[in-house]
């Protein structure tokens, strides 16, 4: 007989794919309802068929993501009521039976092995079909190989120690182990924050200090206005992997880097670039990094002290196809069934994310020049084929950016 919990989780996971499913849809249907007219503030800047290219590979790139979204439904029910993260613990316990911690490392290592390896399909096709057919990538398929090599063994020389940690806390540090671990992971991700720039984003990408002396002097001084410190300008070859431009700060502390795509200087002119900048500069002066670090930190103290108490019940288990308790299939089980729980709260991180992005609208408005930056997001927009019509209903679930028409009217009010 199924428990309360396998009820309750069984009826989420439904409610929030099908909720996914009825979002996309409805993103699929406004979008191409709205392709056959460029929106009037867009008219002047951006061609009916470019209006429409982002239109079809907004919705190829939905498409994509149902199906993908479907796949991972069916993966995390087959994990957990269907019994096969408690199969893949009693395959290693048959294999490894006198060490627990290794043992428990090695079942959660498998069990998102599983999931990288369903993942890795959706990403290939996105790259040399949806992204290929609109001209976006640029990578071989050896690069594509290459990457994914890399990020793995980032991933495990990163994520290993951690994990191994985690468990060793949970097995051997009391009641309050949960906060032990809260305290690594929060120093571990303010290394990381510092660490980054300097050591592992070169392994993906070439980063050049910025040679253009003109724009370099012009940066210079916005930062200084700004009262920014860096520890450099740098171009970044987002070219070699695809042809959408970005810009961003990365780093912490004496770390910090401005990173610009060479697409995106290649695409804008000095003042746009200024007043890209001076956007990004609102999200520091505003402090959202350091706002999102704070909450971060926050939710992951909420979570485990949340995890510390469900470790010790038992229906815990039971409810989620697990037979045997243990530690480590605890923090499997919790970190692969939280998102459904949390998916409630989306539109409020989704608002929450805009709300950063208005305000770095209106800082860039007053240290730069508005025209600059409508300028600038309206070619970024048209080069970067982002949709002009997103559904309002889907953007308010998923998007951490306003909708352009939005966004480009609030910031038409600083030139009049």
């Amino acid at each position: 007989m199924a428990s309360t919990l396998t009820i309750i989780f069984i009826t989420l996971l439904v409610l929030t794919t099908l909720t996914r499913l009825w979002l996309g849809w409805r993103q699929i249907d406004y979008v191409q309802k709205n392709r056959v007219k460029v929106p009037g503030a867009f008219s002047e800047n951006i061609t009916l068929e470019a209006h429409q290219k982002a239109a079809d590979y907004s919705t190829a790139k939905t498409k994509l993501g149902l199906n993908e979204m479907i796949v991972q439904a069916l993966l995390l029910a087959g994990f957990t009521v269907g019994g096969g993260l408690q199969w893949l613990d009693t395959f290693w316990q048959n294999i490894i039976q006198n060490h627990e911690i290794i043992r428990g490392a090695v079942v959660i290592c498998s069990a998102m092995l599983v999931s990288a390896a369903i993942d890795i399909p959706f990403e290939y096709y996105k790259a040399f079909t949806v992204d290929e057919k609109f001209g976006f990538n640029k990578m071989t398929k050896a690069m594509f190989f290459s990457d994914l090599v890399k990020h793995s063994l980032v991933g495990l020389a990163l994520g290993l120690p951690i994990l191994f940690v985690a468990l060793w806390l949970m097995q051997g540090a009391g009641s309050f182990w949960w906060f032990y671990l809260w305290v690594v992971w929060s120093v571990f991700n303010i290394l990381m924050l510092a660490v980054y720039p300097t050591f592992i984003a070169p392994l993906f990408n070439k980063f050049t200090p910025l040679s253009d002396e003109s724009l370099k002097n012009r940066i210079e001084a916005l930062l200084t206005k700004c009262g920014f410190k860096s520890q450099g300008l740098f171009v970044m070859d987002g070219s070699a992997r695809s042809s959408h431009g970005n810009a961003y700060f990365t780093g912490f502390g004496s770390s910090k880097r401005v990173v610009f795509f060479d697409t995106l200087l290649s695409r804008l002119n000095t003042d746009e670039i200024e007043a890209v900048l001076a956007h990004e500069l609102g999200h520091f002066k505003h402090h959202h990094v350091i706002k999102r670090i704070a909450m971060m930190f926050f939710v992951s103290f909420l979570g485990l002290a949340l995890l510390g108490w469900l470790m010790n019940q038992a229906w815990f288990y039971n409810g989620l196809g697990v037979t045997t308790q243990s530690n480590h299939m605890a923090l499997i089980l919790f970190l692969l069934v939280s998102p459904v729980f949390l998916f409630i709260l989306r539109p409020l991180m989704a608002s929450y994310s805009r709300k950063n992005e208005f305000e770095a609208d209106d800082y860039a408005a007053k240290n730069a020049n508005a025209k600059d930056l409508v300028s600038a997001l309206v070619k970024l927009y048209r080069d970067n084929a982002s949709t002009l019509t997103p559904d309002p209903i889907h953007s308010a679930f998923y998007d951490s950016h306003p909708p352009a028409s939005i966004r480009i009217s609030k910031l038409a009010a600083y030139t009049e």
